[in-house]
């Protein structure tokens, strides 16, 4: 799944929507104290409040909220685990009666509670449902209903939420004229804030994708590998983060950490041109011959295939291993380059890179920034000066 097919599906979660049919809706509450089921409940979601149905669109939608690679992570199956995930998940979205898919939702829970001890009494949430998604754009001259004809995609989704004390409260009674302490028993649910959860399957090119399961991880760049391995039986991830870890150690060896300003921004504009030319292509990659590529297109001298090579097998143990594009480069038009010095922390964007330089003079290091204006501090502009001048006096 790409960024836009989980923006379309995330957008229908919402009342009175005929693209999207939630037929069940299945509640288990967990007890931290055992690790045991202590409750589950299965009714059609129609059957919920209006107020209630609100409540669990808002939580489905924060649980397919962030940015893939970084919050939410599309998972191969590994089909050589033992009680599969996938098998499990696929007969559940085939079951025809609630108590045989009931059965299967309570499989994938069993999965969750083994050996696993949970801080807080927690909420797992399965739903069953349907999404429509239109075969033609639509167009408000046409005869024909944009919805007249739509691809149909049968989904199950889970969402793990924590539960919370309720608040102690002072209340004044208007009737009586008094103030009351008022504390409720009844934990209350967190639906603001899942801890994490799935979607299975994944959706690509108008087409359900039953080989990968979408991951959603409860903070960005934390994913819960047990999760993912044990529970769900994907295959072993790299966050956004991880990756751009693996590709600045990668060019810090390959240039031994000897690189300036222009060249790390010509660096940036190759691999923003790369996942540009390719935007049709889901996840541009970069391997060891791309790396070479961008390095020698940025004016790194005495680089070579082999050299690369090398040094993916020294900081990844694979020099076949192929980094997402997307994950190293900053984004562009915005100040997502942070650059850190004592005095001072600035931040600009990755195309201005190429006017920020680090300077020696007289066995001193100075930044030097190449601006076409004046210099505005706390509302003071300031005058020009040459190395070596001083003002002030």
């Amino acid at each position: 799944m790409n960024k836009k097919d989980i923006a379309q599906i995330r957008k229908q979660f919402k009342k009175e929507n005929d693209l999207l049919k939630i037929s069940s809706i299945f509640n288990v509450y967990i007890t931290k104290e055992s690790s045991e089921i202590y409750h589950h409940v299965s009714q059609p979601f129609e059957m919920l409040d209006p107020e209630q149905q609100e409540l669990f669109f808002n939580n489905f939608k924060k649980l397919l909220g962030g940015n893939l690679d970084e919050k939410l992570f599309e998972l191969k199956f590994n089909r050589n685990a033992e009680n599969n995930s996938q098998l499990i998940l696929h007969q559940g979205l085939l079951a025809s009666d609630t108590e045989d898919w009931k059965e299967r939702m309570l499989q994938m829970v069993g999965k969750m509670l083994l050996n696993r001890q949970y801080e807080k009494d927690i909420v797992i949430t399965f739903i069953k449902g349907e999404y429509y998604k239109p075969t033609k754009r639509k167009n408000d001259e046409a005869e024909i209903s944009e919805r007249d004809a739509v691809y149909s995609f049968p989904f199950i989704l889970c969402s793990i939420n924590n539960t919370q004390e309720p608040k102690k409260e002072l209340l004044f009674d208007y009737v009586e004229k008094e103030f009351k302490y008022n504390f409720v028993v009844d934990p209350v649910i967190n639906l603001n804030a899942p801890i994490g959860g799935f979607l299975f399957p994944c959706f690509s090119d108008n087409a359900a994708d039953v080989n990968h399961i979408l991951y959603s991880a409860g903070k960005v760049h934390e994913p819960d590998y047990e999760f993912i391995v044990d529970v769900l039986n994907g295959e072993e991830i790299m966050t956004a983060k991880d990756d751009k870890i693996v590709f600045e150690e990668i060019i810090k060896d390959v240039t031994q950490d000897q690189l300036n300003t222009s060249t790390l921004s010509n660096v940036y504009e190759e691999i923003n041109r790369m996942i540009e030319e390719n935007e049709e292509e889901e996840h541009p990659r970069l391997d060891s011959k791309d790396v070479e590529r961008v390095l020698k297109a940025s004016g790194v001298e005495d680089i070579s295939v082999e050299k690369v090579e090398s040094a993916f097998q020294k900081v990844i143990d694979d020099d076949k291993y192929e980094i997402k594009a997307s994950s190293v480069v900053p984004k562009y038009n915005s100040k997502s380059i942070k650059i850190d010095t004592k005095v001072a922390k600035i931040s600009i964007s990755p195309q201005d890179l190429r006017y920020v330089k680090q300077v020696q003079l007289s066995g001193k290091r100075y930044l030097m920034i190449e601006v076409e204006e004046d210099t505005v501090i706390e509302g003071f502009t300031m005058i020009p000066e040459t190395f070596g001048e001083k003002v002030g006096k």
